[in-house]
């Protein structure tokens, strides 16, 4: 998620009109272009995710970051092979325009009980406040990412079903609506205190995933958002924010 402001960011958002397949901004690469084999599950291209819908701007399925994060990522794909491990990719660059719809729906008054499975402990009012959700973040600079690991041995999980009433994020595996990955001790933009990096209230498991995690993403130059496991960024990237639309790679 990290909704988070970023410090000083240039708020000069550069916008591209067509949501369609267009040239990307200089520096900005389709991952699949460098390693198709690292997974890809973009949440917020779909219903799976704490709004319910898509978002702004997400218009394809498909993880674009600056190439020299895109590189990085490739390098910690090799590292975790021997392992049997996979990268996912839940969120990568981010328009602008997809923050702004965050902020939007935090603010609208109206909350279903599926989108509380995110925010257990408080209301999606309280999201902005509390620094979860802002206007600006390192998602649109093309910098951040947002991403689990998959065991390469294990069975394919069932499908997301909106329909059902899942458990919160919070909750034992089994109950959480599925993610189609190992089991980090919470879901992917879980607002709570037991997704923090450190959390103690975790299995022996899910912590030793999480360090797997965090150590071959820190050994390729990534800094860790400590309230969120599923977030990295790789400083010196730039402090634009981009508002192009995440559209279908070329074939």
């Amino acid at each position: 998620m990290v909704w988070r402001s970023v410090a000083a960011l240039a708020v000069g958002v550069l916008i591209a009109g067509a949501a369609h397949a267009q040239p990307l901004p200089d520096d900005f690469v389709y991952l699949r272009d460098l390693d198709p084999t690292i997974r890809q599950d973009i949440r917020y291209a779909g219903a799976n995710n704490f709004v319910g819908r898509k978002l702004a701007g997400y218009d394809a399925n498909e993880c674009i970051v600056k190439r020299a994060v895109g590189e990085a990522l490739v390098r910690v794909q090799r590292e975790l092979a021997p392992q049997q491990l996979s990268l996912k990719m839940l969120d990568c660059y981010r328009p602008a325009r997809a923050s702004r719809d965050m902020v939007a729906w935090a603010q609208d008054g109206n909350e279903t009980p599926a989108q509380r499975r995110y925010n257990p402990g408080f209301s999606k009012s309280e999201l902005f406040r509390l620094g979860y959700i802002a206007e600006n973040s390192g998602h649109s600079t093309g910098a951040a990412v947002d991403l689990t690991l998959v065991d390469l041995r294990a069975p394919k999980g069932p499908p997301f079903d909106p329909t059902r009433a899942y458990a919160n994020c919070t909750a034992p595996e089994a109950q959480r609506a599925p993610e189609g990955s190992v089991d980090m001790g919470t879901s992917y933009d879980c607002s709570d205190a037991k997704a923090y990096t450190a959390a103690k209230s975790i299995s022996p498991a899910q912590r030793r995933f999480r360090r797997i995690l965090l150590g071959a993403m820190m050994r390729q130059g990534f800094v860790n958002f400590s309230k969120e496991w599923w977030h990295f960024s790789l400083p010196g990237m730039g402090r634009v924010a981009y508002d192009f639309p995440i559209s279908r790679r070329p074939q």
